[in-house]
Parts: structure tokens; sequence; C-alpha cells
């Protein structure tokens, strides 16, 4: 008799389907701009109570869709990061939202994240991003330091004639931050800086090169050896799976050849026995 598949071994395939899976991935993109829409008084005025009555239905998708994955999954559901993230972020959802929990409501936008887990791309990029933290967090540590030792000079420095800018020593760290993104530094800060002290621009213009051009930009170098390690650690199993391949592919043809070779010694008799 032939083996059926159990209820949980169909719903498991329903739900690694493409197309359930691309489906579920055009809702959240549908109800990523329904909540956009939400945040519009004039559409939400014409069509608001259509629009929640849309969102709710979708919320019942989701809620229906992590019903059947747990069931299906069983307890591999809630060993899987993603899974867990998932169900963290309907649950959210599902917490009411009233005046003092009004917190919650805004929080619905965080189902637009579930696009994360969906598409491989960007869980590639996320993993590769979590792979760097403990490379990130040494770069933060220096950054801090290099924030430090700038605010203090600038304190100790300019803190006098210049008191709303770095009067203290957060006040300094405020000013350098903005220094440090480019934003106005130059009409801003550092040209009535100048005025005073002449020389003030070659204090900032080393704090750029240290934040701004080099500290800053080995993040970038972080993230980017952090996603070539991953590719490279995934890449052994691919060619493990190349070599075993290829030696079956081998096995199968010295086994043809000897085959060949038994048939050409079959036929080599043959022809003597009829020769004779």
């Amino acid at each position: 008799m032939a083996d059926y598949p159990t209820l949980r071994q169909r719903i498991n395939q329903f739900i690694d389907n493409t197309l359930f899976q691309k489906t579920i991935l055009i809702l959240i993109i549908i109800n990523a701009l329904v909540l956009g829409l939400e945040t519009s008084p004039a559409i939400m005025k014409s069509i608001g109570k259509e629009l929640i009555v849309f969102d709710q239905v979708i919320i019942i998708i989701f809620c229906i869709e992590i019903g059947l994955r747990i069931f299906a999954k069983g307890s591999q559901f809630f060993r899987d990061p993603w899974s867990i993230f998932d169900f963290i972020v309907v649950g959210i959802t599902l917490m009411p939202a009233n005046e003092t929990l009004s917190v919650l409501r805004a929080l619905r936008v965080l189902r637009v994240f579930r696009l994360v887990s969906t598409i491989p791309r960007l869980r590639r990029i996320v993993a590769a991003l979590l792979h760097a933290v403990p490379g990130v967090g040494a770069i933060i540590v220096l950054l801090s330091l290099v924030f430090y030792v700038f605010a203090v000079i600038t304190t100790k420095l300019f803190g006098q004639k210049f008191p709303e800018w770095f009067g203290s020593l957060g006040e300094s760290m405020f000013t350098l931050f903005q220094v440090m993104t480019l934003e106005s530094w130059s009409m801003g800060i550092v040209l009535p800086v100048m005025e005073v002290y002449s020389w003030a621009w070659v204090l900032f213009v080393a704090f750029i090169v240290l934040s701004s051009f080099t500290v800053l930009n080995l993040f970038i170098a972080i993230i980017i050896d952090s996603m070539q390690t991953l590719n490279e650690s995934n890449q052994p199993g691919d060619t493990t799976d190349k070599n075993s391949n290829n030696t079956k592919v081998m096995a199968d043809q010295r086994e043809d050849l000897k085959k060949i070779q038994n048939e050409i010694e079959e036929l080599k008799r043959l022809i003597v026995k009829l020769s004779r």
C-alpha cells in the first residue's frame, strides 16, 4: 500500500509552496501600504473604515499563517530565529492598543520587517550585520574615544568664547557629532570659531578625517568582510556536493567501461569459436 502523507506533512508542503510564500510577501507589501495610508487624515476620512477592515483581514491571515507554521513545524518552529521574529511581530499586533498603550498601535508597522524574513537576500544581509556585531562594537569604542578626546580639547579651548557649542562636555560632543555628519559644519560652526581662533580649522579637519573618513569607513569594511566570510563558509558545502557528484559520475563511467570490456571479451571468445 502507498504511504499517504499525514495532515502535518500536507500543511508543511502547503506553507513551503512558492505560491503561498509569494502570496504572503504580497500581503506584507500591501499591508505596509495600508499602514502608510492610515497616516493621512484625508484618506482616513474617505475610506478609513475600509482600510481598517482590510488591515484586520490581513492580520487574521497572518495569524492563520503563523498557526499553520507552528502546527507543521512543531518544536522546530521555535528553534528558527526568523520564525520567532515573525511570531513576535504578529503577536505585537494582537495586543490591545488603547490610550495608555497607544505606542502598540504605532508598532503595527513592524509587520513590514517581515519582508526581511521572507526575502532570502535580505536575510543574508541581516545575518552579515549580526555576524559583524563584535567588530562593529570595537569600532564604536574607538569612535567614542575619538569623540571624548576631541570633546575635552574643544571644551577647554573654545568653551569660554562659544559656550552654546562647547560650554560643557555634552554640548561639545553634540557639536562634534554635527561636524562628523558634515551638516553645516563649515559655515555654521568652524568659520565662526576661526574668526576668533584662526588655527581652529586644523583641529576640526583632523577630527573629520579621523571620524568621518576613517572610523566610519571601517564600519563598511567590517560589514563587507563579514558578508564575504559568510559566503566563503557556504562555499565548502557546495564544493563538497560537487565533488561527491563528480565521484558518482566517475564511478558510473568505470562501471560502464568494465561492462564494455566484458562485452568485448565475450565477442573475442565468440570469434575464436567461430573461426575453429
